[in-house]
């Protein structure tokens, strides 16, 4: 027994990469991290747990049969993130470049539904070279199985993607079916065809990072929504969101006292928002203001950044918050904010977790290149999934709320629980101005002074159906509230709709405007 027990030994020493040691300097020298620090950097010290560490694949040709390492490159297993089970597998990319063959993707495989048996959420750390040319179809079989388990667990356990190397061709479909992609800047890169492709078909020369970087992800595509200078900034992040999260769509996400009273007053936000609708401010100003401690995650800050989208404590309890950026584009929606919000929506009404909606909205973004790119279209789906959540949910509109864009920011008339607003609301069709050229144009056309009576006219509109009271006088708005008592108000009106229970009518899925 002590014999094999040592043999053993031997083998587990090299399975964790007893004979990579060119191998890991190599990965030093590109500033990268081997599999075992990026492990050690995600889980909760001495709680990780591997499984099939002495997996190896059976492929022959090409002479694979002469290299048969342990872990065919991808470390798998679970340990806890504060506390908390969470599965994880790391591409290593010192073996075989981290590519996926069919040994490697059955370890993938068996941790995606170990977690999806558990109700844990799953964090992929992706380092590979996608599929193994030489073990052909299988490779591509294994990527299928993943798509496949990503769907399926797709809104009942969360699920991470952290890209911390490159990640190219169908590999790029799995982060894209995740419900939140990490990138560090300088080292990973995600795209469908590479850069010497590009070239051969196009002509057009581009960098890896150029093509597929982080900054590219995270700006322009958004298929990143957190991107980070270094991997250990990045993990801790990832531990953070995880702190955020529940472990399933039938847990709560994790209660933590704040020491911060529920019903502070707020009266830096008298001083924040201006009055003058033309005015611009950060809303995240207003965030920190009402969330606990004034501390908040937002998601794809570098992308759509006319609206807001983060996850927040209030008085111990998770939301999410989806909000107007006065001081970019004027906080109008277009296609890229509406699938932002959306997307967001979505994913915290499939994990329960309540919803505040802070409205500052001019319209929806006005232009030919809007129109014709499917601003209807994809409008429509942040509309679909305000409509379709069933959540706690709380509009709170700060100042304008114009048109179709008032309606889809979570308006009473689509299902919000709760509305208020402040005592500089503005809701209406549009805005007076524009209203009263249209409303009042024959009598401006035909006075002596018709400046004069366009600035009557204006203030007329502004004063019969845009005033401060007029929603709420028709009971589309529950209350004008003191700026102040923001926070005590969702507060309070959270605690209350903890206890709601929504019934959906039967059908097998409903047809979001994909």
């Amino acid at each position: 027994m002590r014999e094999r027990v040592s043999e053993l030994g031997m083998l587990k020493d090299q399975a964790r990469g007893g004979d990579l040691q060119s191998a890991t300097k190599q990965q030093q020298a590109k500033g990268k991290l081997t599999v075992d620090e990026r492990l050690d950097l995600l889980f909760d010290p001495g709680s990780f747990t591997e499984i099939e560490q002495l997996r190896r694949h059976r492929a022959t040709g090409f002479g694979l049969e002469n290299r048969r390492p342990y872990s065919d490159g991808v470390v798998a297993g679970w340990g806890t993130v504060h506390g908390r089970t969470v599965f994880a597998y790391a591409h290593d990319f010192r073996i075989f470049g981290g590519s996926l063959g069919e040994a490697h993707a059955q370890k993938i495989h068996k941790l995606m539904d170990l977690a999806a048996a558990t109700g844990a959420p799953l964090v992929s750390l992706s380092d590979g070279a996608g599929a193994r040319i030489q073990e052909g179809v299988t490779a591509l079989a294994g990527y299928g199985g993943i798509f496949q388990r990503n769907v399926r667990a797709s809104g009942v356990i969360p699920q991470i993607s952290v890209m911390l190397g490159p990640c190219a061709g169908g590999a790029t479909y799995s982060p894209a079916l995740t419900d939140f992609t990490f990138m560090v800047d300088g080292i990973a890169q995600m795209y469908i065809t590479g850069p010497s492709v590009v070239e051969a078909v196009t002509g057009e020369k581009i960098s890896h990072d150029g093509l597929g970087g982080a900054q590219v992800h995270g700006t322009v595509s958004g298929a990143a929504g957190f991107v980070y200078a270094d991997e250990a900034d990045c993990l801790d992040a990832v531990r953070y969101l995880l702190s955020l999260l529940p472990a399933n769509n039938r847990e709560a996400a994790p209660y933590l006292p704040a020491g911060d009273p529920a019903d502070r007053r707020c009266d830096a936000l008298l001083d924040i928002v201006p009055v003058e609708l033309n005015r611009s401010y950060d809303i995240r100003e207003v965030i920190r203001e009402i969330a606990d401690l004034g501390d908040f995650f937002e998601v794809h800050a570098l992308w759509a950044t006319n609206v807001i989208c983060a996850l927040a404590r209030i008085d111990g309890h998770v939301v999410g918050i989806v909000a107007n950026q006065p001081c970019s584009l004027a906080g109008a929606l277009d296609i890229d904010a509406s699938e932002k919000a959306a997307r967001f929506v979505q994913f915290c009404d499939a994990f329960s977790i309540p919803l505040v909606t802070l409205v500052d909205v001019p319209g929806f973004l006005p232009g030919k290149d809007q129109e014709h790119a499917g601003i209807i279209r994809h409008g429509a789906k942040l509309l679909y999934a305000y409509c379709n959540a069933t959540v706690p949910r709380i509009q709170v509109i700060l100042r304008k709320a114009y048109g179709g864009a008032y309606i889809v920011m979570d308006s009473r008339s689509i299902g919000a629980d709760l509305s208020f607003a402040w005592p500089t609301n503005e809701i209406a069709v549009m805005g007076a101005e524009g209203a009263a050229n249209v409303v009042f144009r024959k009598e401006i056309a035909a006075a002596d002074d018709p400046e004069a009576m366009r600035a009557e006219m204006i203030s007329r509109y502004r004063q019969e159906l845009m005033h401060a009271y007029y929603a709420a006088e028709r009971g589309l708005v529950d209350d004008v509230i003191d700026p102040a008592d923001t926070r005590a108000v969702l507060a309070r009106s959270l605690a209350m709709l903890r206890a709601k229970s929504a019934r959906t009518p039967y059908r097998k899925h409903g047809n979001l405007p994909l």
